[in-house]
C-alpha cells in the first residue's frame, strides 16, 4: 500500500508545494550564479531511473560550462570546475531543489537511491546485485546519511540495498530527518566524488609511512656519525693518556736518579779529599822529622 499509493502521492504532493514555494528563491540564485558564471541558471542530465530507464534531472549550475559530461570523482581535478557561489550550493545541496520537478512527473521520489549517471556502469551493475535499480531514485536516501561522497562504490550500492529491504514510511521518515542533520553539519561532502575521502586517507597514510621512513634513516644516520666521533677522538685520548703517563713517571725516574747519583758521586768525593789531604800533610810531616833530626845531632856534636 505504501509502496505503490501512499508514497507516489506524498512525492507528488511535495513536487507541488515545493515548486510553488521555491520558485522565488530559484529566481535569487539564478540571478547570482549568471553573474558569478555567465549562462545557463540550470543544468540538466541523463540519469538512470527505475528499471534503468534513463530520464532527465534538473540542477543548480554549479560547474562551468566547459565541464566534461563524466562522473565528479572521474574528473581530474574537480576544484578547477567548480565556480566559487557553486561549492556553496553543493555544501548545503542547495543544487538538489530543481530535483523537485522530477517529483511532479514521478520519474523520482524524495526518498531513495540517489539517480546514477547514464555511464556510471560500475555503480549500476552493483544496484542490480540488490535490487536497487527496481526503485524510483531519491532526492536523498539511506547512503546519503550515512557517507555520500566518502562511500565506496560497493558500499554505497549496498545501502541502496538494504534501503530496498527496509522501505517504509517509518525508514522515509528517518531519512529524511536524518538529511537534514547531515546538510547542516556538512558531512560526507567532499568534492572529486566517490570514495574520495578514502583517497585521501590512503595519500596520508602514504605520507605519514614516509615520513617515518625519513625519520628511521635520519635516527641511522645520527647513530652512524656518532660513531664516527668516538672513532675520531679514541687516538687523541690514548695520547693524553701517554702523556700523562709520561709526566707522571718522569719526576719519580728524576727522583730515583738524584740520590744514586748523589750516593755514588759521594765516597769518591770523599775519597779523593782524604788522599789529597794525606798528600798534603806527608812531605810536612817529613820535613819536620828531618830538621829536628839534624838540631839533635848538632847538639850533641
Amino acid at each position: 500500500m505504501y509502496k505503490h499509493f501512499f508514497k507516489p502521492f506524498t512525492d507528488f504532493m511535495i513536487g507541488l508545494i515545493g515548486s510553488v514555494i521555491l520558485f522565488p528563491f530559484f529566481i535569487i540564485i539564478g540571478i547570482i550564479i549568471f553573474i558569478d558564471d555567465p549562462g545557463p541558471i540550470f543544468f540538466k542530465q541523463k540519469r538512470v531511473g527505475k528499471n534503468k530507464k534513463l530520464f532527465t534531472i534538473w540542477k543548480l549550475r554549479t560547474m562551468k560550462r566547459n565541464t566534461p559530461d563524466v562522473p565528479t570523482h572521474l574528473l581530474e581535478n574537480p576544484e578547477q570546475y567548480i565556480t566559487r557561489t557553486g561549492r556553496l550550493w553543493r555544501k548545503l545541496s542547495i543544487d538538489e531543489l530543481p530535483n523537485i520537478w522530477s517529483l511532479l512527473t514521478l520519474k523520482m521520489s524524495l526518498i531513495g537511491p540517489r539517480p546514477a549517471l547514464w555511464n556510471q556502469d560500475d555503480l549500476i551493475a552493483e544496484r542490480d546485485k540488490y535490487g536497487a535499480n527496481g526503485v524510483r531514485p531519491g532526492i536523498t536516501g539511506w547512503a546519503q546519511i550515512n557517507g555520500r561522497d566518502e562511500l565506496e562504490i560497493p558500499v554505497k550500492a549496498a545501502l541502496d540495498g538494504e534501503y530496498v529491504k527496509r522501505m517504509s514510511f517509518g525508514f522515509d521518515c528517518k531519512c529524511f530527518f536524518g538529511t537534514i542533520k547531515t546538510v547542516f553539519k556538512h558531512e560526507g561532502v567532499v568534492e572529486g566524488g566517490t570514495g574520495e575521502l578514502h583517497k585521501q586517507q590512503a595519500i596520508e597514510s602514504e605520507s605519514q609511512e614516509q615520513e617515518e621512513v625519513v625519520a628511521v634513516a635520519e635516527e641511522e644516520i645520527l647513530q652512524t656519525t656518532d660513531m664516527n666521533l668516538q672513532t675520531e677522538t679514541t687516538p687523541d685520548s690514548e695520547e693524553e693518556t701517554a702523556a700523562d703517563i709520561e709526566e707522571e713517571a718522569t719526576p719519580n725516574i728524576e727522583e730515583e736518579a738524584t740520590p744514586d747519583i748523589e750516593e755514588e758521586a759521594t765516597p769518591d768525593i770523599e775519597e779523593e779529599t782524604a788522599a789529597d789531604t794525606e798528600e798534603e800533610t806527608t812531605p810536612d810531616t817529613d820535613m819536620t822529622e828531618t830538621a829536628c833530626s839534624a838540631e839533635s845531632e848538632e847538639a850533641y856534636g
